[in-house]
């Protein structure tokens, strides 16, 4: 197979495009990659999961089981990853074989918040201070150093709040004590941000970066609620923000689609987390921009020029969860300015993210009152 690194051979339309993973994102990966021309190839437990609705080869085996990942390999000529816990055998797998164009070093930072905070600080840009703790003890002293409040964190794993905890008190150090038994925890200076932002980019395999608006974040109970587009930040910190993940990106060699979480307070920006790929921060650019992130992604993956992001307008992507889907589908008939997408879930579950919608038009404030005045269903709920 060809070393998309290191010649300029393209993956043309026709051809197959794996992906590791086939939640929502590699579904609307799936559906880009088809716009285009190309065929698709998933490796996902679930035979029948969002991305395998619409996949020509479905190879239904756990994401670090060698003889699928061979299957895979054996229809690709390309293979990409919707979500960063992929096995890193599989993934070294794939890049010794010249196929895997965002490689595996990529993952391995991402996959521990350690390895990730240490790497962001090696490139000269902020985030919150920490210290690594391996047992109760260090956690203790971790504590102490970084003092109060603070965010334990589970070094690998946990999503959506999941596998962390804030510690305000003295009292809270023992729900944290928990985490550190299953696993080595960061513990992370507590930022009382008053906005949270998120950088989603594209680099080509040329190394050329383009950047989509910056949208701001609104969580709900640990789970992105809405993106809002332009986010309201000044000119400056926009500039930074951008110029930050251009170096982010520079740095880890990416190829393909990358979204990176940000703290705003004040004038100062500090960088969370990275996402190593196609991010639910993205979701209002299907719309909103000329080309959508998995557009741009798909492009990258196989070494075709990026396209301009110009223009693009002003946008409010919200998300759909379980609860929301009974009053999603009663209200669909008044839903006449948002852009509805579902996932095609098998399964409804409560926090579960079964789709979003986005609005788009000239005002961000405009789309923000019509959403107020006509809700798709309880934000509350």
């Amino acid at each position: 197979m060809r070393n998309l690194k290191n010649n300029k051979s393209m993956i043309l339309p026709g051809q197959t495009i794996g992906i590791l993973g086939g939640g929502q994102l590699g579904r609307m990966m799936a559906i880009s990659a088809r716009e285009m021309g190309y065929k698709i190839a998933v490796l996902d437990p679930d035979p029948n999961g969002p991305c395998a609705q619409i996949a020509d080869h479905v190879i239904a085996t756990a994401y670090d089981d060698q003889e699928g990942a061979r299957r895979l390999l054996e229809v690709s000529d390309v293979i990409t990853y919707e979500f960063e816990n992929v096995d890193l055998k599989v993934a070294t797998l794939f890049e010794e074989r010249g196929i895997l164009p965002q490689g595996s070093r990529l993952l391995q930072l991402t996959q521990d918040r350690i390895q990730e905070k240490s790497f962001i600080q090696s490139q000269n840009v902020p985030t919150a201070s920490f210290e690594e703790a391996k047992n109760e003890k260090e956690l203790e002293l971790a504590i102490e150093r970084i003092g109060l409040p603070c965010v334990v964190k589970t070094s690998r794993g946990g999503y959506d709040g999941k596998g962390q905890q804030i510690v305000r008190t003295a009292e809270d150090i023992s729900h944290a004590q928990r985490l550190i038994e299953k696993e080595i925890c960061i513990v992370e200076q507590w930022i009382p941000f008053d906005k949270e932002i998120a950088v989603v980019l594209t680099r080509g395999v040329d190394g050329e970066v383009t950047v989509f608006p910056i949208p701001e974040n609104v969580h709900v109970n640990h789970i992105l609620h809405q993106s809002i587009v332009p986010a309201r930040i000044s000119q400056e910190l926009r500039a930074e923000a951008i110029q930050w993940g251009k170096t982010l990106a520079t740095g880890l060699e990416l190829v393909g689609t990358m979204a990176i979480e940000m703290f705003v307070k004040g004038n100062e920006l500090y960088v969370n987390e990275l996402a190593p790929r196609p991010h639910n921060s993205g979701h209002y650019t299907i719309e909103a921009c000329p080309v959508s992130q998995f557009d741009q992604h798909v492009r990258a993956i196989c070494g075709l020029p990026l396209l301009s992001l110009e223009p693009s307008h002003d946008a409010v992507m919200v998300n759909v969860l379980g609860q929301h889907m009974e009053e999603i589908f009663k209200n669909i008939s008044k839903m006449n300015n948002g852009f509805l997408h579902l996932y095609g879930k098998s399964e409804t579950r409560e926090n579960r993210k079964m789709g979003h919608i986005t609005y788009v038009g000239e005002s961000r404030d405009e789309l923000l009152a019509l959403i107020e005045q006509q809700p798709p269903f309880t934000f509350n709920k």
